[in-house]
């Protein structure tokens, strides 16, 4: 098979949660254990950090990644979803991984896949922990796809685990309260390895410490160590000045991440450097904040309020739950514009009431969908946002939809695409 054929059985052949939803997710870890089983256990063979969490996960992977690699470690990093390329999951020190191994690999694997039957997550797993193995990477951040205690990435022993926040998301297969949502992102608590909090909140401190007392694992809740002095966002560009609880020392931080939600990410970063430079990483404060600088060109993180058109602004963010529209709401209320423009579109099995209760009415909308078997459609969409006030027109892509709010808008408005990765995904801009 050549690159696109491969891409076809992989994506076709093999149950995938992007487009099917709950029927793709596997609550066992038999199958990614048999897979790696196969392929030699490469997860064995390098150093990992695991990242899981409700919201913010993927930037601080990408962070944490870039401080890495600016600090002369070889990096491996694996994200999912992609947005646009399929090489996007797997990189190292920034770099997509090389056609060549993704069909060598699949290659490699195919009796076991017609032996294992397992989840196209399942096999990206295995191919991640396969390419950092064979590249001997220093040490790989490994984000989990779906909760942690029975995702598929949970078959590692990592130097530091991080939870970056508790929220509602994924209901349906992780549980109805934040306690038991918080249960399941705990799973990835290893014995005796230190593990980080990023937010604290009163249902979920409970279930970490008992996890992490239980495994005999430090456990630090980063917001408990550290504040966000003051911070500044103009230019879309955000500085932050963090200090630490008991000092009065403040330090500064220029973010090519721009949302202010980014700050509740930093401080979790931030712990995380201290905690792997306890454990001897050589990992200096000018790294830090050099890498911060420039996160999005040194790991290709893209999607979190990212400006890609000026006169009218059009802003691209991934945030698709609840917590996560709340945080891109608060973002548009810190930005100058004139009017406001939403292309949004949303998957099926999202709480897409609680999302569009918080919109504001005085916005003009765009309702779309992403080509994926989860959206759902826009008229459906379109219907639900009236009973909250939320007005405009349906458009069967997202392009033509961006397209009609680029028509409509004055140089000064604000256009922002969001409610599914899937969606931000498609622009072609």
């Amino acid at each position: 098979m050549n690159y696109e054929e491969t891409l076809h059985y992989l994506f076709t052949r093999l149950p995938m949660f992007s487009r099917i939803g709950a029927a793709a997710y596997k609550k066992d870890l038999t199958n990614t254990v048999q897979l790696c089983d196969y392929i030699g256990n490469p997860q064995h063979r390098f150093k990992t950090i695991h990242i899981a969490g409700t919201n913010g996960k993927g930037s601080t992977s990408h962070m944490l990644a870039a401080i890495l690699q600016t600090a002369d470690y070889k990096t491996g990093l694996y994200t999912s979803p992609h947005l646009r390329d399929f090489r996007e999951r797997f990189r190292m020190d920034g770099a997509m991984i090389e056609e060549a191994f993704i069909i060598d690999f699949t290659r490699r694997i195919q009796p076991a896949i017609d032996q294992i039957e397992p989840s196209f997550f399942e096999i990206t797993v295995a191919m991640a922990f396969d390419y950092f193995a064979q590249h001997e990477v220093d040490i790989a951040v490994i984000e989990t796809g779906l909760g942690g205690r029975l995702d598929s990435t949970n078959i590692i022993t990592p130097e530091l685990s991080i939870i970056t926040n508790i929220g509602w998301d994924h209901m349906n297969l992780l549980g109805n309260t934040l306690e038991e949502i918080a249960f399941e992102k705990a799973g990835i608590i290893k014995p005796g390895v230190p593990v980080i909090v990023g937010e604290t909140a009163v249902p979920s401190r409970q279930v970490f410490e008992a996890v992490a007392a239980e495994k005999q694992s430090p456990l630090f809740f980063a917001d408990q160590l550290r504040y966000v002095a003051d911070w500044k966002y103009e230019h879309h560009e955000l500085q932050v000045q963090v200090t630490r609880n008991g000092h009065d020392e403040r330090i500064p931080y220029r973010l090519d991440l721009p949302g202010h939600y980014q700050t509740k990410n930093l401080v979790t970063v931030l712990e995380a450097v201290h905690q792997l430079q306890q454990q001897g990483w050589q990992l200096p404060l000018e790294s830090v904040q050099a890498a911060l600088q420039q996160v999005k060109s040194l790991t290709g993180l893209h999607g979190r309020w990212e400006l890609i058109h000026r006169n009218p602004a059009v802003v691209l963010d991934v945030g698709h739950n609840e917590d996560g529209m709340r945080q891109i709401i608060s973002q548009i209320e810190l930005t100058d514009h004139q009017h406001l423009h939403m292309v949004i579109g949303m998957v099926k099995d999202k709480e897409v009431e609680k999302v569009l209760q918080q919109l504001p009415k005085e916005a003009t909308y765009y309702f779309t969908k992403a080509p994926i078997p989860r959206a759902l459609p826009e008229d459906q969409l379109a219907a639900q946002a009236n009973t909250y006030g939320l007005e405009g027109h349906t458009y069967a892509d997202v392009n033509t939809a961006l397209k009609a709010a680029l028509h409509n808008a004055h140089k000064n408005d604000l256009i922002v695409v969001c409610g599914s990765v899937f969606v931000v995904g498609e622009v072609v801009l």
